[in-house]
């Protein structure tokens, strides 16, 4: 995005948005129509541990979205900046009937851990969204990506959420999201982002897992 683009698609803004308040339209994280969209972090830990002696969980940690950080969209109109504010998500974290699911890829059908079962825990801290998940090593989506963590092969996150309020700046080069709902929205392990400002990584067990899960996630380490 070079600042000319962003300049021309901010004056054409201008003229066709009515007031500074209105949403993006077109909302995308990338030019071509019809992308998803979508904001993108990297992941920050994942860590094994032993759940007991029945067997092992992957205990998953990571960053959905990082506040107060700029990362490029595009709209109707080209490119622009959007920052999440912190406090972003005080209100739909705070509903009790919270359901947001973990998912690879935004697929749906690929759910690894979900508010509603007490395996998905999200929390607004500084930096921004954090995720912390117990995750089932006999669960086929979770012993393919664990080894992909592991080796750093997959390490960025991404969230869906609808936008309920925000607003541009004077120049209209820059939309500030100040309330998100995230209910029945997700938070997902993806393979590529847009956001580069934080890292990842796949620390060694706390504890060695039971022999099931352990054998579980060497097989999947193996294929």
């Amino acid at each position: 995005m070079t600042a000319s683009t962003l300049a021309a698609a901010a004056t054409e803004r201008a003229q066709h948005i009515r007031q500074r308040g209105d949403r993006p339209s077109q909302r995308r994280s990338s030019p071509e129509q019809g992308s998803r969209a979508v904001m993108r972090t990297r992941l920050t830990s994942v860590q094994l541990r032993d759940a007991g002696s029945d067997g092992g969980t992957l205990e998953f940690s990571g960053l959905a979205s990082a506040t107060e950080t700029g990362y490029e969209m595009w709209d109707w109109y080209g490119p622009y900046t959007e920052i999440v504010s912190a406090g972003a998500f005080t209100d739909t974290l705070a509903r009790a009937d919270l359901d947001v699911p973990l998912v690879l890829g935004h697929d749906q059908l690929r759910r690894i851990a979900r508010t509603t079962t007490g395996t998905l825990q999200l929390v607004e801290a500084d930096p921004g969204l954090t995720v912390a998940a117990q995750l089932d090593p006999a669960d086929v989506d979770v012993a393919y990506i664990a080894p992909k963590l592991r080796s750093g092969l997959v390490d960025e996150m991404s969230f869906a959420f609808r936008i309920e309020a925000g607003q541009w700046s004077p120049d209209y080069e820059e939309y500030r999201i100040t309330r998100v709902d995230i209910h029945r929205g997700d938070v997902a392990i993806v393979g590529y982002g847009a956001n580069p400002y934080t890292g990842a990584g796949m620390r060694q067990p706390a504890a060695a897992p039971s022999s099931r899960a352990r054998a579980l996630l060497e097989l999947a380490i193996a294929r």
